[in-house]
């Protein structure tokens, strides 16, 4: 499966969930909020700005946005919100994509730097983000935890979520720390809609190595957007890297 597959128009129909899911107050609001204040009166660049379920209540709150977002039916959808003059979109990839200017801030959230599925991409996001910060700028990085301590010997799925109406599935493939997430919707027919998307998990150390590479020092990191602790049972985190100020 190809990224550009993935994010067609179909799914970027679909993507947006107004007041719910990943769109819900309590999930996006914190976000935001944090996010404003990491930026410090700076600008920011989002990596995988999608529909922009970020960059647009960022940019309300005056923090100047420019994306990078391989999907161009994912743009169009943004475009129905904000147009270019507003927040700026550069086409392509987040690991190689250069955008004009400098930042203040870069940031990758919900879980999308795994949609790059080697380790050497992984390293050269970081290294994309060093590119475009200021010294002192920070980049900050959204991403579960791998919950393999769910997966007995000899099996390869685990159910994540389980409520009407959906069921979330991931298969793993340990050796290459490859996972592909299964997304079934379904009603009280008999048809039911899917759909996958693959990644490569990412342990927090190794993480953190990536960002050494990069010349980042790692900030802080957090199990939430509201600053709850990390701990060994936390499901995600949010990380903040720093570029070191100059002198």
């Amino acid at each position: 499966m190809q990224q550009e597959e993935i994010w067609d128009a179909d799914t970027a129909q679909r993507y947006d969930t107004p007041g719910s899911g990943m769109f819900a107050p309590e999930v996006l609001e914190p976000a935001v909020d944090r996010l404003a204040q990491l930026a410090g009166g700076g600008e920011a660049l989002e990596f995988a700005i999608g529909t922009g379920r970020i960059a647009v209540p960022l940019a309300e709150r005056g923090v100047p946005v420019t994306g990078i977002e391989l999907s161009l039916p994912m743009v169009e959808q943004l475009r129905t919100k904000a147009d270019e003059a507003t927040i700026p979109v550069i086409v392509g990839d987040m690991a190689s994509t250069v955008a004009p200017g400098k930042y203040t801030l870069v940031y990758l959230v919900y879980n999308t730097i795994s949609n790059l599925l080697t380790q050497d991409e992984q390293v050269q996001c970081f290294r994309n983000a060093a590119r475009h910060l200021t010294p002192g700028g920070r980049f900050v990085v959204e991403l579960w935890v791998p919950e393999l301590r769910k997966l007995p010997p000899g099996q390869t799925a685990t159910v994540w979520q389980s409520e009407p109406g959906y069921i979330g599935l991931d298969t793993y493939d340990v050796l290459h720390q490859h996972v592909v997430s299964h997304h079934f919707r379904f009603d009280e027919t008999q048809q039911a809609r899917l759909f996958r998307s693959p990644h490569r998990y990412v342990w927090p150390a190794e993480l953190d190595l990536m960002a050494q590479l990069a010349g980042f020092e790692l900030e802080t990191r957090h199990a939430d957007w509201a600053g709850a602790e990390f701990t060994a049972e936390s499901r995600s985190h949010v990380s903040v890297y720093r570029i070191p100020p100059a002198g």
